[in-house]
């Protein structure tokens, strides 16, 4: 009988050991990460490669094609112009679009900087809300001090893991459901670099009304993935005023209910302005909800 709970012991000890060293490794690499492609700024477009890709003047990268573009639409609508004419149909005054191409052209070809406004516009707003958060709660608002909070404060025996108590379960909850933030923000950090990718033909099909609607799904898509950032902050500052600590069992599933508020930020941002899916088991057919 106690060779059995001996060999049972030192099976619960292996396994215990197992998720230490798991979840010990997902916390030291990771949320470090998580706070760098969560917390975007114009940071992101200084890289000198995506630089070139976009295009330093109007004669290479992204912006060649699409100043291309702007002499095809003018090429279009001259020719729309005279069939209109030919056929007896309404078009759009000359004037106007001559106007609209100036502005819009101006537009397109400063893009970058534009979207760079943008991006630091929403990165100076969630640091503000992270500064308040810091001075009201003397912690750093960010990924990396909600795990060490998340650590210090779950009661595991003798300072190791538990996986088979109330307190193992939670943190293998909290752990889990962190690392799937970990893929889910990345995603959203390849799609906002994609979008600003897309910025100068957005610009650009503002410049015919048959072409705006593109403008409008780009810049949907845009403000909602930005908007996740503030709702991010706006999640860890909850998280951030609970008094969470070993004793308290309430605290702790609010945790849970946070984390998993933080994985349906996306969800909630749709539901609301509409944009693109960051849910990596989203099917591809409803990735766009406009």
């Amino acid at each position: 009988m106690e060779t059995t709970t001996n060999i049972t012991q030192i099976i619960i000890n292996t396994i215990n050991t197992i998720f230490e060293t798991l979840f010990s490794s997902v916390d030291n690499s990771l949320y470090s990460v998580l706070d760098d492609i969560t917390f975007i700024s114009s940071d992101i477009l200084t890289d000198k490669n995506f630089e070139t890709l976009f295009g330093t003047s109007t004669s290479n990268g992204i912006l060649l094609i699409a100043n291309s573009l702007l002499l095809g639409f003018i090429i279009y609508f001259a020719t729309k112009y005279l069939m209109s004419h030919l056929i007896y149909t309404q078009s759009e005054k000359p004037t106007s679009f001559i106007f609209k191409l100036v502005i819009f052209g101006i537009c397109m070809n400063c893009s970058f900087f534009i979207v760079q406004l943008i991006l630091d516009l929403n990165f100076n707003i969630t640091s503000a809300l992270q500064s308040l958060g810091e001075q009201l709660f003397n912690k750093k608002i960010c990924f990396s001090e909600l795990i060490n909070v998340i650590n210090s404060n779950i009661s595991i025996e003798n300072s190791s893991l538990n996986i088979f108590s109330i307190d193992g379960l939670i943190k293998s909850t909290l752990s889990l459901s962190l690392l799937t933030l970990v893929f889910s923000y990345s995603f959203r950090y390849v799609m906002i670099k994609i979008l600003v990718l897309l910025s100068p033909f957005a610009f650009l099909c503002l410049t015919m009304e048959s072409t705006k609607s593109f403008f409008r799904v780009w810049a949907k898509n845009l403000i909602s993935l930005l908007f996740i950032q503030i709702i991010v902050v706006l999640v860890l500052l909850l998280l951030f005023s609970m008094d969470f600590s070993s004793t308290n069992l309430f605290s702790k599933f609010v945790y849970i209910g946070g984390i998993y508020a933080l994985i349906k930020a996306n969800s909630f941002v749709r539901e609301f302005i509409g944009g693109v899916s960051t849910n990596i088991t989203q099917p591809v057919k409803n990735f766009f909800k406009i």
